[in-house]
């Protein structure tokens, strides 16, 4: 088998048992790299070490992933102005906090005889948020409910703010005839 000592120079290639032997010599482990590689492929090295260095490196991937949550706003048919702003100004806080938002709007009784009275409704959402979330799902009927999912919108890189430019320094010359 092919062997690399803990500093990643080759050593050459040795049988398993003198491997072995180097490595319980310097007080590590002897571990299997590559296996399928002819001939296989083994290092010298703390295995506690890396095991150690590989779960550090795997939770900090982990915390910066970012989980996506969907965030839903009631609407009704009958829903007044005042509330509908309120209703919509959560959603466009949950869109700008990087949350989905699932608008839904349930009809009651005779209201879905008036469907187009929900669709206008989630369609003037649609519109009113704008540049702050995308469709992902256009309104759609599932059972008596009508529902829309917005993503959040693309968000622009802020702008670096130019240095502020230091005024045009007087010549010398004139500075110094001035003071004589």
């Amino acid at each position: 088998m092919r062997v690399i000592d803990d500093a990643g120079e080759q050593l050459g290639i040795l049988p398993p048992f003198e491997a072995l032997k180097i490595a319980r010599e310097r007080g590590l482990d002897l571990v299997e790299v590559s296996p399928t590689a002819v001939p296989p492929v083994c290092r010298i090295q703390d295995y506690g070490k890396f095991l150690y260095e590989k779960d550090k490196s795997d939770r900090a991937a982990r915390k910066k992933q970012k989980i996506i949550i969907i965030k839903e706003v009631k609407f009704s048919v009958t829903v007044d102005e005042h509330d509908y702003q309120t209703k919509k100004n959560q959603a466009v806080r949950f869109l700008t906090e990087g949350d989905k938002v699932k608008a839904s709007l349930r009809f009651k009784g005779r209201q879905m005889a008036h469907r187009e009275l929900g669709y206008a409704i989630i369609n003037r959402l649609i519109q009113d948020i704008g540049d702050a979330g995308s469709v992902e799902f256009m309104p759609r009927m599932e059972g008596t409910t009508l529902h829309a999912i917005l993503a959040p919108g693309k968000k622009e890189a802020p702008k670096k703010p130019s240095a502020p430019k230091a005024p045009a320094a007087e010549p010398v010359a004139q500075t110094q005839s001035a003071q004589s």
